[in-house]
């Protein structure tokens, strides 16, 4: 059984800031569905010219039917609607230039500081949490700790699409325990980059987006409307294969020649309706079994910030926790227009879907994707 509650000594704490950078560009189903069938007819020309089976087509009703979203926003645009390329054109940069994923981070980190109204030298620890990183090492937190001009200390973690709950557990308990006054959780999620579009069953999936949270002690700053104490935080993992990426090292060796990387195969991969399935339920358990140990159930909850994924999803599950459907003020939804942003998404449904929170009033952070995993964060506004 999990330990509830604060145990004596140890600090209260708080969400100081939250920080969310969107980028501009985005693309329509349309958009999308136009070069992954031009794709597709060619594709299929061939594979009947060779006697094999045809990939399927897509529309932009499935889409919509199969997840609710309608458009995405995408960090570069150029080069994802070539039926040639299908892929965005990110130009590599030295290792002395600030790489992509760490100014994608650094730009939600500065807003999470002014909504905090700190100084990066208040920071002591930085967490780079994110579903894809772009490189091993160097931590892409490190890089994030010099470009904001922070000290103390910097890694990296991952959880799949559960990476900025996980992030936030991890910060809450080590500012709980005292180990450290304030840390910044930043996850960057440039996931175009590593989505196969021309998969049919996820080619529309993923936007990018990135989001940074700063939790620290409530005993080393006063008590401000607006902010949310983390009454507490919970985090739960199952094996499956639901969903994978087999992107890393070995994925060379796999290959005739190691120098030459195909990646088909290796990129984003999920079984659909196994997922919705089991995550469904998953979800409910969690969710019901977590507000329990604090004697808290569901209908407790002012509003919920689910994992962005797929809407039938979180309205089943709340349907499931609550015996009734909800709209979008209990339970707002942001992946229509920006898809599924990964370890993002939820956090940018927090950040768009809470000043109109009255003091004493609770909600639930929660997340799930890949492992299975599952964070969730139950949240009181001050």
């Amino acid at each position: 059984m999990a330990l509830t509650g604060i145990p004596e000594g140890f600090s209260r704490v708080c969400l100081g800031g939250i920080g969310v950078e969107i980028p501009e560009s985005f693309i329509c189903n349309e958009e999308l569905v136009e070069t992954y069938n031009g794709w597709a007819e060619a594709e299929n020309a061939a594979r009947a010219a060779r006697g094999e089976e045809p990939v399927p087509l897509s529309s932009a009703e499935f889409i919509v039917q199969a997840s609710g979203i309608r458009r995405r926003h995408v960090y570069e645009r150029n080069g994802i609607l070539d039926p040639a390329r299908m892929a965005p054109v990110i130009p590599a940069r030295g290792d002395d230039e600030l790489s992509v994923m760490a100014e994608f981070g650094l730009a939600a980190a500065r807003k999470a500081l002014a909504h905090a109204k700190l100084e990066p030298n208040e920071l002591d620890l930085i967490i780079c949490s994110a579903a894809h990183h772009q490189r091993p090492y160097p931590a892409i937190a490190i890089e994030i700790q010099q470009a904001l001009g922070a000290q103390g200390a910097a890694f990296d973690m991952g959880l799949g699409c559960s990476s900025a709950l996980a992030g936030l557990h991890v910060a809450s308990n080590m500012v709980r325990s005292g180990a450290y006054r304030r840390v910044l959780v930043v996850t960057p999620e440039l996931i175009t980059a590593h989505l196969n579009f021309r998969d049919r069953q996820t080619h529309f999936i993923f936007g990018d987006a990135s989001v940074a949270a700063i939790v620290e002690a409530m005993d080393h700053r006063e008590e401000r409307q607006g902010r949310f104490e983390v009454v507490d935080t919970r985090l739960w993992t199952r094996f499956s294969n639901g969903i994978r990426t087999n992107f890393g090292f070995l994925s060379r060796l796999a290959q005739e020649d190691p120098y030459l990387l195909e990646m088909h195969g290796n990129m984003i991969k999920q079984m659909g309706n196994k997922v919705f399935k089991e995550v469904t339920l998953a979800g409910h358990q969690f969710i019901v079994e977590f507000l329990g140990e604090y004697d808290h159930t569901p209908h407790s909850m002012r509003r919920f910030w689910l994992h962005q994924a797929n809407a039938r999803m979180n309205a089943m599950i709340l349907k499931l926790a609550l015996g009734e459907n909800v709209d979008h003020d209990r339970a707002p939804l942001v992946l229509d227009r920006l898809g599924n942003t990964a370890a993002a998404g939820a956090i940018i449904a927090l950040a768009e879907n809470h000043e109109d929170m009255k003091a004493g009033e609770l909600g639930l952070l929660c997340a799930f994707g890949a492992g299975y995993s599952i964070g969730g964060a139950l949240l009181k506004m001050m």
